[in-house]
């Protein structure tokens, strides 16, 4: 089986997200997304990428990884650009090798530690992530970032009511933004505090709640935040700090009794590592599409686990982001939830693949077709707004 030809696609209607297929001999066609810098990314993807692979054998992932990130990522300092591009071809491949043998990813991964996957809600409306960013959100159908910032214990009531048990908000976001991370007041405090303590008196503590910083804080604010949060049984506080600073978010986790995560920030194992040898954070997040893809978003997991630590998969970024998570969570034994956008798999999501997953009493079933479980619908590659590049063999 040789690779034929490696197609990008990018749609106007969702501009940073890019969809890689990559096509074969044989018919089969794998498909993967990544998220931000979509145009920069078809670049790299047609002019250094696609003429290594194309001819080539695609079941050959590792090889094909090794070749692009040591060639590239890591000898020019590409941590961005090329990780994501790599990341999104190495599930394109992934989903071929799963087709090309009938299983989906997860049993190719060593089969399933269990037999479904959490989930919780991150609170984003259908066009939450596109320009303009917004913090407080509009109101309208599934717009969960404006209804947390007016009615957030409404929505945890009716997010208890489809069997979800956990959310995840950003009541800290303006604040960090208004005073660039550097101070917060009491009177902050108490208003981003206020949603947190609605949802308690609402609903008690049938709900998780996870806060996201978006790492819009430094370190003094940071810790004052999380010691406010600690009477409020936080699931934990996430990426309050940006991730290249391993030190700062040791301290934070040494300041308080929440339990930290960190990060979707980082690529790679190699980045990973200080941060569990410092013992720096509590649970790891990663994202498939933005770390280096399944093949090494896998070996982050069973790195995490090595060093006894729960991981979670990120996702708001597209459908093939989403199931590549899932298979991930199934496949680790340390996994303990898979994000999710219940705004995006009910709204664009639907508008671009024919299924992504099947969601009951707040988990994730597992996909039962072969490779990564969808593919793009056909009328996405002629849509108006669809930009389409090839580079065949």
């Amino acid at each position: 089986m040789k690779i034929t030809r490696i197609e990008t696609v990018r749609l106007a209607d969702t501009p940073y997200v890019l969809y890689v297929r990559v096509h074969t001999d044989e018919g089969l066609v794998g498909t993967g997304d990544t998220f931000m810098m979509a145009e920069a990314l078809e670049g790299y993807i047609h002019g250094r990428a696609a003429p290594k692979l194309l001819g080539k054998d695609p079941t050959h992932i590792q090889r094909h990884w090794t070749a692009l990130y040591d060639n590239d990522a890591a000898r020019f300092g590409g941590l961005g650009i090329e990780v994501r591009a790599i990341s999104a071809i190495d599930v394109a491949l992934w989903d071929i090798l799963g087709q090309s043998v009938g299983r989906p990813i997860y049993q190719l991964l060593g089969g399933a530690s269990r037999d479904r996957v959490p989930i919780y809600n991150t609170c984003g409306g259908p066009a939450y992530g596109r320009p303009p960013y917004e913090v407080h959100g509009r109101p309208g159908p599934l717009e969960d970032l404006h209804t947390w910032n007016t009615r957030p214990e409404d929505l945890a009531a009716e997010l208890l009511a489809e069997g979800v048990t956990a959310m995840k908000i950003w009541p800290f976001d303006d604040i960090g933004i208004a005073n660039q991370g550097l101070t917060i007041s009491a009177a902050e405090l108490e208003q981003g505090l206020a949603p947190v303590r609605r949802i308690r008196d609402g609903v008690g503590s049938r709900m998780k709640i996870m806060i996201e910083g978006h790492g819009f804080w430094r370190l003094p604010a940071a810790i004052k935040i999380a010691r406010a949060l600690e009477d409020y049984d936080i699931e934990w506080i996430e990426d309050m700090l940006l991730a290249h600073d391993i030190g700062a978010i040791a301290d934070l986790h040494a300041a308080t009794t929440v339990p930290v995560l960190a990060s979707e920030y980082l690529v790679t194992r190699h980045q990973y590592l200080p941060l569990l040898e410092r013992h720096a954070a509590d649970i790891i997040m990663l994202d498939p599409t933005w770390t280096g893809g399944i093949t090494e978003s896998h070996k982050i997991g069973a790195l995490a686990d090595s060093f006894g630590l729960p991981v979670t998969m990120h996702d708001c970024t597209g459908p093939f982001t989403l199931l590549a998570g899932v298979h991930l969570a199934l496949a680790a034994p340390n996994a303990t939830y898979q994000e999710t956008v219940r705004a995006y798999i009910r709204t664009w999501y639907r508008d671009v693949v024919p299924h992504s997953v099947v969601i009951e009493d707040g988990h994730i079933l597992p996909p039962t077709e072969p490779g990564i479980g969808t593919s793009l619908l056909p009328d996405v590659l002629t849509r108006a707004d669809a930009t389409v590049v090839s580079s065949e063999l």
